[in-house]
This record gives structure tokens, sequence and C-alpha cells, in this order.
């Protein structure tokens, strides 16, 4: 056909070709009559074929040119049910499918995706053509590569034995499709059965973009021996293919070494080493490698910039990040989406949010990845409620860019700050919007409906998990602890033990805390000793701090002292804490001020230190010198965090801090809790705790009603239902006295009161806490 075919057919054009067909199957159409069908219609060809042969009499001068013209038409738009209408009514009118159509009707099937229509046009092709006529093998090729894009290289194999004339095409077709799937095996055997003399480059490429791991670093090294056999290693395209499969193989020596043999500097395969330096870890050198294409003169382009961006965001170099920044603004690239996301990122890992939100705000047209990498980083740096308020707005904006990431922030974000009723809502969000992580975003719901106090539910969505990875194992395990159900964490891990699945180190300090809050020392000692011996998990300084904070917990404070001596590594800050906690409670004055001492020592600004050494004096009866204590403090100008409670009623969260009377309801709350009022314990000694701001050391019954935690609980008392358990946050750890007071209150209310501070949640009912005052 000539090119003047490839032209579309009007409204009126097609109407008048489909009139046409029409007369001719029902025999309606008389030429004797004198009526002449116009010479763009004809049905019939003019000339005389000159081929001798059956099929190219079919296919090539047949005659209709104009109806496979409007055949390629419909193939072109995509409309593969009206072309299959179309193919049988010329099959009716006696009118061959030329090969061009069929090509095109493949290629649409390939775009598409259809495989229905794809069996439909290939058995018609095969049907009209006998066995002695072989279809051109371009055909055929385009048949092969459409059941390639269609997923179904079964097929094409099938179709690539049958064929009797292969081309270097038909080879390069069947072998890169099992390349690009992963099948090395039937790739590489389909290689070594060419029986060609000389073989195409392209199939070398092929093989090589297929290696993507060291175990194929061989098999690569085989194949680069053939291309220097084959005469093709001096060409740079070839020398950049390899230089990719050697990094992507981890064989960066191999890489940089091509690299360097080449006559011009390509920034495809340096950029590609930068890549595997990046992965690998090695991020000066990907700097280097950076300066050397800078240096060189080469045209960088936005995916240069983007991976070198990502290994300053891994050192957190703010100095390099922000001179690749400035060259950035020089190229006139800060405002693509693909080098304005990772600066976004660059700077949220590096917590500079200001310069972070700047760089978002050039974007011209933020993505998802740009939109997660801002939310992310709100998140990362603590800032929950700019997260949680970016994350809404977006969603609520007619602009749809959400993605999985994003809902698995979320809800991590909302485990940080306990938010039940963002967390559920995300929750339903990201199901119906069909964007909940596999694994990640289920394992993130795991956490957030035990950190919110709902272990229920935390149960109900693990047992959900199809296949739970170690991450999921560990966010159920770790959830138990928080909650004081040991039991319930073992026995999990005894499950993923049965499930085949390894602990990691993360999955033993969720397994230590567990046994901490319980007072399991024998089932640490047990897991601490069989971590390395057993599991293949080297344990840490925070593993030997957690069993250094179970014996001082259960009192067992000369073990802790020793285990801080001899563990095989240097005492932290946390050791030294662990066990001067251990002593404040047990009232060892000499041990916890060597503990006090040598945590001042690590970190003389801790203010927990300095809380933990004024109860320690206090307990032991020595005032003067808590408070001195008191006194350093005030030198240094050490500000304790305000303790603050909240509730949430009716989706609206009511927050208290130490002697709060801005609320509404004041007055209500201060007369429950002088209705529900604590006498001191005969002998008692006044410990300081997170909700205490004065200087002064009096019996402070009245005002330890004042405390944020007892607010909190009043107000929950006289805002909900009797019937209904009542969930208190706090951002401290609880003290003994509000612990007693929660206890109290669900003895005389039975209520149930249910209160997560820093460290655990405490569930009491009847008068009892389900830590056993064990805390």
């Amino acid at each position: 056909m000539t090119g003047s075919l490839s032209i579309s057919l009007n409204s009126s054009q097609v109407v008048m070709v489909s009139a046409s067909l029409n007369k001719l199957k029902t025999g309606s159409y008389n030429n004797s009559s004198g009526m002449m069908i116009p010479s763009w219609v004809s049905l019939k060809t003019k000339t005389t074929p000159s081929s001798s042969t059956a099929s190219t009499k079919l296919h090539n001068n047949g005659g209709g040119d104009l109806e496979n013209m409007h055949l390629v038409s419909l193939a072109k738009q995509g409309k593969l049910s009206e072309a299959n209408l179309f193919v049988h009514e010329m099959d009716q009118a006696g009118i061959a499918v030329s090969y061009r159509s069929y090509l095109s009707l493949f290629e649409s099937c390939a775009v598409s995706r259809s495989l229905f229509y794809a069996n439909l046009f290939h058995a018609h092709l095969s049907a009209k053509t006998d066995e002695n006529n072989n279809v051109p093998a371009f055909v055929f090729n385009c048949i092969l590569r459409m059941y390639c894009e269609c997923g179904r290289v079964f097929h094409a194999h099938n179709l690539f034995d049958q064929m009797s004339d292969k081309t270097f095409s038909s080879w390069d077709i069947i072998i890169s499709a099992y390349a690009q799937r992963g099948d090395l095996r039937n790739a590489l055997l389909l290689f070594s059965n060419m029986q060609f003399s000389g073989l195409h480059p392209q199939i070398y490429f092929s093989l090589f973009k297929s290696l993507s791991n060291t175990s194929c670093l061989e098999v690569g090294r085989q194949l680069h021996s053939h291309v220097l056999r084959a005469g093709y290693a001096d060409n740079d395209s070839m020398k950049t293919a390899i230089a990719n499969m050697y990094a992507k193989c981890g064989f960066l020596k191999g890489a940089k070494l091509l690299i360097d043999r080449m006559c011009q500097k390509n920034v495809v395969a340096m950029t590609g080493l930068m890549v595997a330096y990046v992965q690998g870890g090695n991020n000066y050198d990907a700097f280097r490698l950076f300066a050397t294409m800078v240096e060189s003169g080469a045209q960088l382009d936005e995916f240069v910039f983007s991976i070198t961006l990502k290994a300053c965001a891994q050192l957190e170099d703010m100095e390099m990040g922000q001179q690749i920044h400035a060259y950035i603004m020089k190229t006139g690239l800060e405002q693509e989406v693909s080098v304005g996301t990772p600066l976004v990122d660059f700077y949220a890992k590096c917590a500079s949010m200001e310069s972070c939100r700047k760089a978002f705000l050039r974007i011209i047209e933020p993505n998802d990845v740009s939109w997660h990498a801002l939310i992310s980083g709100y998140c990362q740096i603590g800032e929950f409620g700019e997260c949680i308020r970016t994350f809404t707005s977006l969603r609520r904006s007619n602009v749809v860019l959400l993605n999985s990431f994003m809902y698995t922030t979320i809800l991590q974000c909302c485990s940080a700050v306990a938010d039940f009723s963002l967390g559920t809502q995300a929750h339903g969000d990201a199901i119906k919007r069909g964007l909940v992580s596999y694994l990640h975003g289920e394992s993130a719901m795991v956490t957030m409906y035990a950190k919110c106090g709902r272990l229920d539910y935390a149960y109900q969505v693990f047992e959900s998990i199809v296949q739970p990875d170690v991450v999921a194992w560990t966010a159920i395990i770790a959830g138990c602890a928080c909650h004081g159900h040991a039991s319930e964490a073992l026995r999990f891990f005894r499950r993923m033990q049965a499930c085949g699945v390894g602990p990691n180190a993360v999955t033993f300090i969720a397994l230590l805390t567990a046994c901490s809050h319980s007072g399991l020392v024998r089932e640490a000692e047990q897991y601490l000793k069989a971590m390395s011996s057993t599991y293949g998990v080297e344990p840490t300084v925070d593993h030997y701090d957690c069993m250094i904070d179970i014996y001082a917990r259960a009192g067992l404070l000369d073990k802790a002292y020793q285990l801080i001596k001899t563990m095989p590594f240097q005492p932290d800050s946390m050791s030294w804490k662990c066990l001067l906690g251990g002593c404040s409670v047990h009232c060892n004055f000499e041990l916890g001020k060597i503990a006090a001492e040598e945590l001042l020592q690590l970190d003389p600004e801790d203010i927990a230190a300095y809380i933990l050494m004024f109860n320690l004096y206090v307990s032991s009866g020595k005032l003067k010198e808590a408070a001195d204590v008191r006194r350093r403090m005030a030198e240094r100008d050490l500000q304790k965090e305000v303790g603050c409670s909240w509730i949430t009623i009716k989706g609206q969260v009511h927050r208290f801090i130490v002697g709060d009377k801005y609320h509404p309801q004041t007055e209500a709350i201060y007369s429950k809790l002088n209705e529900l009022k604590v006498p001191r314990t005969k002998n008692e000694h006044v410990i300081l705790n997170e909700d205490d701001v004065g200087d002064k050391l009096p019996e402070r019954n009245e005002q330890l009603l004042d405390h944020s935690e007892r607010l909190a609980i009043a107000y929950g008392l006289i805002s909900t239902p009797i019937d209904t358990a009542i969930m208190i946050y706090k951002n401290l750890r609880a003290c003994k006295d509000c612990h007693d007071f929660a206890k109290h209150v669900s003895g005389i209310t039975g209520r149930e009161i249910v209160v997560r501070d820093s460290n655990r949640f405490h569930h009491f009912k009847s008068g009892e806490c389900s830590c056993g005052d064990y805390w």
C-alpha cells in the first residue's frame, strides 16, 4: 500500500463503505442498473496481480485498500471490538485483511493487553493462510512481541518453535522476554541454541539488562567474553550496558574500569555506577564520581542529581546537599518534580523542615511522592500536628495524590500521638481507596491500634495478615509488651518460630521489654543468651540495657551493676539510668549514688537523671541532698517537660496540665476530685514526679489533686456514660500517687480506667491494675 492509505475515513465515508458492504452481502447491488460505485470505495482491485503466489494475491493485491485503511484506523483507536466485527464483514464480502492491518491489530492488542482479541486475530490469520503459504517473519515477530507484552511468554515460545523463518528480531524478542521477567535460565538456553554465526548486539543488551545480582556475575563475565569475540566490545553503548551489569551485580571495580576506558565519558554508565555506590553505602565514592562528571563537562540530568541527593540524605550531610542544591538552581531543574522531590526528602532527612517546605513549594507540579516526602519529614522530626494537618488538607483537596506510603506514615503518626479517631478514619479510607500497603501498612495498623489502647483491634488486624513478616510479628509482640501481656507476647514469639520466621534485633527488644514489665527475669536471661547462639542475632548495648532494667526493676541491683561492668560494650547513659531508677525504687542509696555520678558524667544535662537522684535522696530521708539536686537543676536552667494528660470525648481532645483551671468545666472537675479524695498513706515519702513543679518539699496532699492525670480522670467520669471505659493518655511516666488514685477510683465507681503513660498501658479495674503494681 502507498502512504496515502494511512489517513482515516470521515463519518460519511464510513457510512458509504458500510452500505456498499451490506449490498454485496445481500446481493441487492445491481451493477447493470448503470449505478457506479465511486472509485474511492471500490471493493475490487483494478489491476491484475503480478505475483504468482496465492498468499500475495490474498493479502497484498486482493483488493480492499479502503477497507484495510479503515481497519487500521479502528486498530489505532483501540476499538478492537469494532475491528473484530469489521473483519467478519470483510470476510463475508470476500475482502482479504492485509498484513499491514494485522500488524496494527496485534500492536493495538499489545498496547491494551487484550489477549482475548489477540487470540481471535491470530486464529483469523491462521485460518486464512494455508500450510503452503507461510506468513512473513515480520508478522510473526509482531505476534511474538504482542504475546510477550501481554505476559504470555509461554504462548510466544510455542509460536516461536513453529516458525520456520526465524530472524534476529525473532530471537531477540523471545530472549528479551525471558530476560525481562527474570527467567535467566530459559533466556540463556535460547541464546546458546541460536544457529547464527554472528549475533545481533541487541540480544546482548537484553541479556545484560537481566543480570541484576551477585549470583549472575559469572554469567555476565561469560557474556562479556562473547562480546569481545564478536567484535562489539569497542562500542561505547555496549560498554555502558556491560558496566551497568557489573554495577548491578556488585562488581564495582569492573564497572569503573570499563567507564575509565570509554572514549567519551558516558553519563548513563556513570550514573549506573553512582546508583550502585549509594545502594552499597559507598556514598563518598558516589560524590567523587559526581565531581568527575562535573569536571568533565558532562550534561547532567535529573537522575544524576536525584541519586546524589540520596547520598547526601543517607549521610545527613547538610553542607554537601546545599552545594548540590546550588548547582541544581544554576541548571534550572529545581522546579522539576524529579529533582525537587529528592530535595524535599534530603532536607527532611536532615531535619531542616523550613528548607524542606520551601523546596516543596518550588516544585511546579508535585506528585504523590513529593507530598509523601513532606508528610514523612514532619513525622520523622516529631511535628505530628503539622503532619496530620498536611495529610488532611491533601485528602480533602480535589486533586487525588494519595498513595499507600502516606497512609502508613499517618498510621505511624497516630501511634505516636495516640489519635484513635484519626487512626480508624485513615484505616477505613485506605481500605476504600485500596491503599493499604501489604505488610508495612498492616504492621503500622497493628502498632497504631495497640498504642491507642485497642489491643483487641490489633489482634484482629494481625490475624488478617496472610503471611506476616518479621516486622508484623514484632509489632504484635511489642503491642502485647506495652500492655503488660507478657504471656501473650511470648506465645506470639513461639508462633513466629513455628511459622519459620526468624526474629531480628528489634523483636528481642520487644521480648525483653515484655519480660521487664512483668518481672520475668529467668525468661529474659534465656532470651539474651540464645540471641546469638540459637537465632544468629548479635545483641547490642540496647539489649543489655533491657536486661539491666529487668534486674533493676526486680530489685536485683547487684546483678544489674555486675552486668554493666562485664558486658562487652561500654555502658551508655541508659545503662546507668536503668540502674539508678531501680536504686530509687528499692532505696539503695550507695549504689544509686555511683550510678548517678556515672550518668551525669556521660550526660550532665539529663533532666531525668536529676529527678531520679532527687527521688533517691528523698526515699532515703536525705532531704538536704534532695534540695541540693533541685538547686543544681536551677543553676543549669534545666526545665522538666510539663506533664500533660488528655482524653478524647465525642471526637474532641481535652488536655490538662498540673493545676489546670482553664477548662470550661473546671468547677465540676474539682468538685468530682474532692469526692474522690484519697488519704495519704502514713509515713509515705514525698517523691518528685513529672507533674510537680514547686521548689519546696512540704506534704503536698492537696497539690496531688491537681495532677494532670487526675484532672483527666475526673473529667472522664462526669462526661461519659457510666458503662464505658475511660481512656487517658499521658506524655510522661505515671507517678505512684496517681497510680493509687486510679486504682481507688476504679474500685469505688466500678468504672474501668485505662491510662497510657510514656512506658506502658495500665488497665485499672475493681481497684486493681493490670501491671500488678510492677511498672
